[in-house]
């Protein structure tokens, strides 16, 4: 990357944890390369994030199902899934410094990047998670963390259909963590070692796969261009036929233009029947659909929608983040997020923090809205420092109790995007919100 492009990132990274949104894992012990913790205004935005996922792929969806699986299966499920076999990074090692590398993300591939020294020959590593299940030596069962979230769906398939009353087309969304032992983790939240990822896992007749996948490669896309703000920096990045799973009719990235270059989002994949058939195979458990209406027996052939949580946050924020140039000279930061994402709806100052008459109707006013929407008080320091904290975690408004507000039971609430301010009655906020928030 070029210092501007870098320099886009730290700016991110050193935002993230001056505002509590994202902290470097173990950092008082040097950190530990790959794992991130959210915060406290992190982990809000991070389940505000996955709950509209949630709310537009199964709460508004009669064929959509929900589960939750587990991060450890059985040893089996990684064989059949190709992972133990296949899973795995081409690595090189510096002879000088001993740092390794994805030669394929060097850009000179001849010497190391940060000595200068030679490479040994390219080696390949499984890039599962090892861990053992059991106490007593020798008695352990070797298995894996999983390394991606969706393989639970297809062992649950049978269980989910037995169980519901869904019938084919239909789909299973999952919201987990997966693990990877990535060699070289980098760009903050878009190479890590731990991540969650949203999968839907779209069962259909054959005949039918590329109508689906149609539908959903449209459906994906429209949903990220609803909440970033730079609709160009989203596209479509289709496989090349030497890309493609052997089982794979077509393959499509929804990817976003970062300052390191376009980086893959989200992936629509043609899976087919692979899955459910390597599984029956290797459990010897038929995982075939009995139509209940034809009574056809068959495997469904599947269409996987699978993106990363922490990168799209990642990008969401890359593509929030603003810089302003005020009359003063004065650079002003804020993140130009969608306020349906933002850790907060609202941030509730009283305009001085000495005056009880006033901290006491901004309490009053908070207890109000907080039992419907998330928001925020604050009575320390002035009225400046107070906006900048809210603008640079993205909170779309404040309202301001002052010496008005005891007078007519108005407030004053000023906009993060435009600065605008406008008067509003206090009983008459909760409309106001609901307006603003649909």
């Amino acid at each position: 990357m070029s210092n501007d492009q870098n320099d886009q990132v730290a700016k991110i990274v050193s935002l993230c944890k001056r505002r509590g949104i994202i902290f470097q894992n173990s950092e008082i012990y040097g950190g530990i390369q790959g794992f991130y913790d959210y915060g406290p205004i992190g982990s809000l935005i991070k389940n505000n994030w996955k709950s509209l996922w949630l709310k537009n792929n199964v709460q508004q969806r009669p064929d959509m199902v929900l589960i939750d699986g587990s991060i450890i299966t059985h040893p089996k499920v990684w064989e059949a899934s190709g992972h133990v076999k296949n899973f795995a990074d081409t690595m090189v090692e510096c002879k000088s410094c001993h740092k390794r590398f994805r030669p394929d993300l060097l850009k000179d591939s001849s010497k190391c990047p940060e000595c200068g020294g030679k490479f040994t020959k390219g080696r390949k590593y499984n890039i599962l998670f090892e861990t053992d299940i059991g106490v007593i030596e020798g008695e352990k069962t070797h298995t894996y963390l999983r390394g991606e979230a969706c393989q639970t769906i297809y062992l649950d398939f049978q269980n989910i259909v037995n169980s519901s009353r869904v019938k084919i087309p239909f789909g299973v969304a999952q919201i987990g963590k997966a693990f990877r032992n990535e060699i070289t983790p980098k760009n903050f939240l878009y190479r890590t070692r731990e991540f969650e990822q949203w999968d839907i896992q779209f069962f259909t007749k054959e005949a039918e796969m590329d109508k689906w996948y149609e539908y959903w490669k449209t459906e994906r896309m429209a949903w990220y261009q609803s909440l970033f703000n730079q609709k160009d920096s989203l596209q479509f990045r289709q496989h090349k036929k030497d890309e493609l799973a052997f089982y794979a009719k077509k393959a499509f990235d929804i990817e976003y233009q970062t300052p390191w270059g376009w980086a893959e989002m989200e992936g629509i994949h043609w899976r087919g029947d692979y899955d459910l058939k390597q599984h029956s195979e290797f459990s010897h458990e038929d995982l075939s659909y009995n139509d209940p209406l034809t009574h056809e027996k068959y495997l469904p052939h599947i269409v996987e929608c699978s993106g990363g949580v922490d990168r799209s946050l990642f990008f969401l924020l890359l593509d929030a983040y603003q810089e302003q140039k005020l009359d003063n000279g004065e650079t002003r930061t804020y993140l130009k997020i969608n306020p349906k994402v933002s850790a907060y709806k609202l941030a509730i100052f009283p305009l001085a923090s000495n005056k009880p008459e006033l901290v006491t109707a901004a309490n009053k006013l908070f207890t109000h809205l907080s039992s419907k929407y998330s928001v925020d008080f604050d009575d320390s320091s002035n009225i400046g420092k107070k906006y900048r904290r809210q603008d640079e975690i993205g909170t779309p408004w404040c309202a301001v109790v002052d010496y008005q507000t005891l007078e007519d039971n108005t407030v004053t609430i000023r906009d993060r995007d435009t600065m605008s301010q406008v008067r509003v009655k206090i009983d008459e906020i909760d409309t106001w919100l609901q307006k603003k928030l649909n």
